[in-house]
């Protein structure tokens, strides 16, 4: 196999970028795109880096999407190679980002370093948008850049993230769409007493339970033919002062929804409410909505991934929406055709992440094939 993608991945892990923090990975991206001929444009707010690159002068933009920020290791002691020391062992690189995302980030720029070295006329514009912001709050990240690009008058008509979007083997699944997150921060009040004396008291998780109980029970919607159903899933529930013998004056829960697009954030809000003002809760609740679902229906770019996939890695992959959510969520609303196409994601955000040395070298053959079946002249 090709080094340049191995050695380009290792010297991307053993930077410690824990989102936010970029600490130079897009220096390293941007001189190479630099020396291929893109016109780049770093950009940063709030702390965040991001760039934009782009080559070809006209036409429709494919553009890769990356990031370079990864999530914390966890306990250090637990990994069985240094976390950010870049190991090769047993045919995988080894250590945090490798699979999310800075083996697909290596194998985007060194298709893209292969493919404009020919020298043929583009009939469109090569792009990257690359932040280090999405594995954190995506405020300053993905969602900043779309805005300056509507700014400056550039759009995206295909782009393909290098999310891993694979489960047993590279390319049987691609993401051609995500669900929608709907988060919820609910507080509800009572009164403080003594266990043994319930009746000069009023207990927030008795009264709560139950509108709870059928929020979880209830079936939000069949889901459709590109997404399952809506979910419901309580993540946080906290009252109480520790003490066996006091009733607790407050509740707070988290909770998350998982929807498809089958429904909106603004239904399930109100239906939400409306099951807590039945059961009389004396409550409040903060909403943050991380992003609607989005779809790209079978076209251009999800036949140009699947035709790359079958010549590449020699399986037909499956079109799915399942999993959390990505910085598509931020490209999609403007008209782009999105797919996310990506190695295993079987270590991801886990001890020991790594990434097989084998599949690094394919996905670099398979970006630079959807480059060809786009951006090449006919």
């Amino acid at each position: 196999m090709s080094t340049a993608t191995l050695e380009l991945a290792s010297q991307l892990v053993r930077i410690p970028s824990i989102t936010p923090k970029d600490l130079g990975c897009q220096d390293i991206l941007c001189r190479r795109l630099e020396r291929a001929g893109f016109r780049v444009s770093k950009l940063h707010w709030e702390g965040v880096d991001n760039f934009w690159a782009e080559i070809g002068d006209h036409g429709p933009t494919l553009c890769f999407a990356g990031h370079t920020d990864v999530v914390p290791i966890g306990d250090e002691k637990r990994w069985h190679h240094p976390p950010f020391a870049a190991v090769q062992c047993d045919h995988y690189l080894h250590g945090r980002g490798a699979a999310d995302m800075k083996g697909s980030l290596a194998a985007m720029i060194c298709a893209a370093e292969e493919f404009v070295s020919t020298g043929q006329e583009l009939r469109g514009k090569l792009a990257f948008l690359i932040t280090s912001d999405e594995e954190g709050a995506a405020l300053y990240g993905t969602r900043r850049v779309m805005q300056w690009l509507a700014e400056q008058d550039k759009r995206i008509d295909w782009c393909v993230i290098g999310e891993p979007s694979s489960t047993e083997h590279l390319g049987d699944v691609i993401k051609n769409g995500r669900r929608g997150s709907l988060n919820a921060w609910l507080t509800v009040q009572g009164k403080q007493g003594h266990v043994a004396y319930p009746h000069l008291a009023d207990n927030p998780i008795h009264k709560a339970l139950a509108a709870l109980d059928e929020l979880a029970q209830r079936q939000w919607d069949q889901g459709n033919e590109f997404f399952p159903p809506t979910s419901f899933q309580i993540s946080n529930v906290d009252a109480g002062t520790g003490a066996t013998n006091v009733i607790p004056g407050e509740l707070k829960v988290v909770f998350n929804f998982r929807y498809s697009s089958e429904t909106t954030s603004t239904e399930l809000m109100r239906e939400v409410e409306l099951v807590f003002n039945r059961h009389q809760l004396d409550y409040s609740i903060d909403w943050q909505l991380s992003g609607e679902p989005f779809l790209t229906e079978p076209g251009v770019l999800t036949a140009a991934v699947i035709q790359a996939v079958e010549k590449v890695c020699a399986r037909t992959p499956q079109l799915s929406t399942t999993g959390g959510t990505s910085d598509g969520r931020f490209i999609a609303p403007s008209g782009a055709q999105v797919v996310e196409v990506g190695p295993i994601n079987a270590t991801i955000h886990k001890l020991d992440e790594c990434v097989s040395l084998r599949d690094l070298a394919a996905l670099t053959s398979l970006y630079r094939d959807i480059m060809e079946q786009l951006l090449a002249p006919a």
